[in-house]
């Protein structure tokens, strides 16, 4: 046998596993050496690293992917890493980035949202797993069931608001779920729900230049001849459409636009504007920041 059929009959290596450490904590000299020390000892790769200090809080924010091969596990990654962690008072967490992320969408009578985020998820545009859809409507069970996914319908009175938000709370930690998304769904959540899912619910919301609220805003906007037309996704606090901003998207009308093609125009930037910020909390490329977000995309 020849050297090059031994080599051919060797088996292939194991491709090495990806992660993602994220991390924020006070500002403080040495964060980055000791971090890409600590990879460097532990006999992982840095494939792309990107940090941001913040002078107005005084905090530093991090997002690593590097790769490792066995025997490095997520683990003994986590248990290892946590002395650096506690030694700058670190805010931390490792993932292996393959994982999807565990979320359930929340609609209520408008679907467009909801339709972009399970084909961008069947495609592998999201890299999610969408554990459930819940719906105080069941206009959309049969969509949802075409996609293979439990629909839950749990209905909302003002009577059974804290009844269906407790059921919610069960199948968000009997499934694992990591995210909730609001894909229009138009009821208000209780203050406590909002503190107990902090920073894993996002919402999504027409957001004009300037502002309609109430009753038909695209046609409000149009009666007052606007030449901009956005989106906001943000994510969820008790204070009402005012959470911290993930992303925003705007489209420039002319004045021929009508109402009904107003109102396309805006389920399209609601959409977009929504998907990037799933794709973006997904890829655990935000961190908060107070009432603001450190994005690294």
């Amino acid at each position: 046998m020849n050297e090059q059929s031994v080599r051919a009959a060797e088996p292939a290596a194991e491709p090495a596993e990806q992660y993602v450490l994220t991390l924020f904590c006070p500002d403080k000299k040495g964060i980055v050496h000791a971090v890409s020390s600590y990879l460097f000892m532990t006999g992982c790769n840095i494939e792309d690293s990107q940090q941001f200090g913040d002078h107005d809080t005084g905090l530093f924010f991090m997002r690593v992917h590097f790769s490792a091969e066995s025997p490095v596990t997520v683990d003994k990654l986590r248990a290892t890493f946590a002395a650096i962690g506690d030694s700058f008072h670190m805010d931390w967490q490792i993932n292996r980035a393959e994982d999807k992320m565990r979320i359930v969408l929340m609609v209520s009578r408008f679907g467009h949202c909801l339709n972009d985020l399970l084909f961008r998820a069947r495609t592998g545009a999201l890299p999610v797993e969408i554990a459930a859809v819940v719906s105080n409507h069941t206009d959309f069970a049969e969509l949802v069931d075409s996609y293979n996914i439990p629909f839950r319908h749990i209905p909302v009175t003002r009577d059974t608001k804290a009844q269906a938000e407790a059921e919610l709370l069960e199948l968000v930690r009997a499934e694992d779920v990591e995210l909730v998304v609001l894909a229009r769904y138009m009821q208000v959540l209780s203050d406590d729900l909002c503190k107990q899912l902090s920073g894993r619910i996002i919402n999504i919301h027409h957001s004009f230049l300037p502002s309609f609220k109430g009753a038909k805003p695209y046609h409000q906007a149009h009666a007052r001849g606007v030449k901009l037309i956005g989106a906001t996704a943000h994510y969820v606090t008790a204070d009402l459409d005012e959470g911290p901003i993930i992303e925003q998207e705007v489209e420039r009308v002319a004045h021929g636009v009508t109402p009904d093609q107003l109102v396309a125009l805006g389920r399209d930037v609601e959409c977009r504007a929504l998907a990037r910020a799933v794709k973006w909390h997904a890829e655990r490329r935000i961190l908060l920041n107070g009432r603001r977000t450190v994005i690294f995309a």
